[in-house]
């Protein structure tokens, strides 16, 4: 049973839903230093999974080139049109107004929920392993962190659990299949990928950089089949040319 998955799902739409209730009765300057603390929780979390890095170069290659074609194909600018699609349906709920800064919170929200290296990790471990620890730690974050939005965005922070919950429960669902394509070096660089993605996200909710987090989601994608390539045949071809 998917219970992490579940829980993760939960901690958004109720953290939304407690940010909402206490909208306008939380100062602005309470929330900017609440979501720095985020921001460095986001950090840690991050730095975590990039100290189970097995192999150096398939991750950097990764992130670089999954980088690259994101920002070829405009991913962020696609997400950012899908936030706004929510943010418009939203605006019933939300009694917000439509803004430039309304728009990039909620996509910052929507990969920070939906797409951060830390809950797509969480989900495949669970389905392989059967270990809900990782999506239990992140719903204890989700939840405070969508109150925190809710409080600037309103409820309709509540809405991004719904596809948080379709796009997890297919990953733990498809865990089985991948767990027996891979092996740990695989999963651990496939972890330090999404270290370095939830470092950006990070630095992205303490607003010190904006980094372009949905265009490095491709590195995800990538980093396990080049793992496996480097650690199978381009390692062993450098340790013979090094010998030779």
């Amino acid at each position: 049973m998917p219970v992490g998955v579940i829980l993760d799902a939960l901690a958004v739409l109720l953290g939304g839903l407690a940010g909402a209730a206490i909208r306008g009765r939380i100062s602005s300057s309470f929330r900017e230093n609440l979501n720095i603390t985020f921001g460095c929780c986001a950090m840690t979390i991050g730095i975590g999974g990039i100290l189970m890095m097995e192999t150096m170069p398939a991750v950097i290659f990764s992130v670089v080139v999954g980088t690259a074609i994101g920002l070829a194909v405009h991913l962020g600018a696609g997400i950012n049109r899908c936030a706004g699609w929510v943010q418009a349906a939203a605006s019933r709920l939300s009694g917000g107004e439509k803004s430039p800064e309304a728009s990039d919170g909620l996509l910052t929200a929507v990969v920070l929920f939906c797409a951060s290296g830390t809950g797509i990790y969480g989900a495949l471990v669970a389905g392989m392993t059967g270990d809900h620890s990782v999506l239990i730690a992140k719903s204890i974050l989700d939840f405070f962190t969508a109150a925190i939005f809710a409080c600037s965005l309103g409820r309709m922070i509540c809405l991004i659990c719904v596809p948080q919950f379709l796009i997890y429960l297919v990953l733990y669902l498809l865990a089985g299949p991948i767990s027996r394509m891979s092996t740990p070096e695989m999963i651990h660089d496939f972890q330090a990928a999404g270290g370095v993605v939830m470092l950006a996200t990070g630095f992205r909710i303490a607003k010190i950089k904006a980094f372009p987090v949905a265009d490095m989601l491709p590195a995800m994608a990538l980093v396990m089949p080049v793992s496996w390539a480097w650690t199978a045949y381009l390692q062993p071809l450098i340790v013979r040319l090094g010998g030779g």
